[in-house]
């Protein structure tokens, strides 16, 4: 595979960014900014980010977790409770643009070095605070874990087949969405200080993005007052949205009109299903959808999943083979986006904006050390290293 590193072309080039976050929510939003062209320092710890040890796999004794969140950084380990630490923060505070930290409510107060202490001493500076329920409220500064906020959000209890249980989301949705929600906070924020000459203080909790990502379920319950149910793999208010057995896998059909649906009954060999008044319309298919599945699952039992998504595309059906994640990694169309990065050793996940004339650059690999920022316009590519 290719080495996808360049020279740092990118929208934020310029911009230097403090990450003291752990875990995933702050560390998302540092390695998005770094994708994007920000001098990103990362001070941990000095027993290191926790995610280091969230394995196996494991690589030279750090876990892919980690690996996953700290590309295009530069990380040291400083003690915030010692009074040599906090004078190297407040050293590098008095450059950077960003600060990012996911500190629970206090502790940064504790040492004096809380935004609240530190907006008069730097007022350009944008303190991005990523956290589980915000500063203040009934549930503020209480601790806020991914899985825990999908419970309590409502995202759990429409998550999961009809007649199971409330599932939890595969993957950390809520931190995930909080960092880029983060990253939102920090860009609008930085346009702001172009007319005000300002910073400000970015919040993102999970508790809020968790509430944000209800749609349509929550539009659904402030129009008709009914509590949203779990629907397993159908959409509540379109169909067919579903996947459907084949011979060899499913495939998951996304037909969002009634154009689509004629075009998709035509492909199957029943065109007169479209006619019929049960399924005539959306609202008249999401209401038969029993009945509809049923007749789907017929049709396709003798069909294979990659030939039958290809033919529905190829006539401008949404479909798609149900993957794994090999797969989805593997496929000729993820090269083609180069939405895997490769850097000696290390492979990640690319930057899915993509962006003419400032792409975003891929120029440190995690753990490449690094105590200071870059001079202004210093080559920022460095050697690839290890911390």
């Amino acid at each position: 595979m290719m080495d996808n590193r360049v020279v740092n072309p990118s929208a934020l080039a310029g911009i230097r960014v403090l990450d003291i976050s752990r875990i995933l929510g702050g560390p998302f939003c540092g390695q998005v900014l770094g994708d994007h062209g920000a001098d990103v320092l990362k001070i941990e710890p000095p027993q290191g980010d926790d995610t280091r040890t969230w394995g196996p796999p494991f690589q030279d004794g750090v876990a892919s977790y980690y690996m996953g969140l700290n590309r295009n950084k530069r990380v040291q380990r400083l003690d915030f409770a010692s009074e040599a630490g906090r004078a190297q923060l407040l050293a590098l505070m008095e450059q950077a643009d960003v600060l990012v930290e996911n500190f629970k409510t206090g502790t940064m107060e504790k040492w004096g070095i809380g935004y609240a202490q530190m907006a008069a001493r730097f007022p350009r500076l944008i303190w991005c605070r990523v956290s589980g329920f915000g500063s203040d409220g009934p549930l503020g500064a209480q601790p806020g874990y991914d899985a825990a906020i999908q419970a309590m959000s409502g995202l759990m209890s429409i998550n999961g087949q009809a007649d199971g249980e409330p599932l939890r989301v595969g993957l950390p949705v809520v931190d995930m969405v909080t960092g880029l929600n983060a990253v939102i906070g920090v860009l609008l924020a930085l346009q702001a200080r172009e007319r005000t000459g300002q910073g400000q203080l970015v919040e993102a909790a999970l508790y809020d993005s968790g509430l944000s990502l209800l749609h349509p379920h929550a539009a659904n319950w402030f129009m008709s007052g009914k509590t949203p149910q779990r629907t397993g793999n159908a959409h509540p208010n379109i169909y067919p949205y579903d996947t459907v057995n084949t011979a060899n896998g499913p495939i998951f059909l996304a037909v969002g009109n009634d154009r689509q649906f004629a075009t998709l009954c035509t492909v199957l060999g029943h065109p007169e299903w479209a006619e019929q008044a049960e399924f005539a319309t959306n609202g008249a298919r999401s209401t038969h959808r029993v009945q509809l599945k049923a007749l789907l699952s017929e049709a396709l039992a003798d069909a294979d999943a990659q030939q039958m998504a290809q033919t529905l595309m190829d006539h401008g059906v949404p479909a798609a083979p149900v993957q794994d994640v090999p797969q989805a990694l593997s496929h000729p169309h993820t090269a083609h986006r180069a939405m895997v990065v490769s850097m000696g050793s290390y492979r990640g996940l690319g930057a899915p904006v993509k962006l003419s004339k400032t792409p975003a650059s891929y120029r440190y690999a995690p753990l490449h050390p690094g105590e200071q920022f870059l001079e202004a316009g210093a080559d920022d590519m460095g050697p690839e290293s290890s911390a």
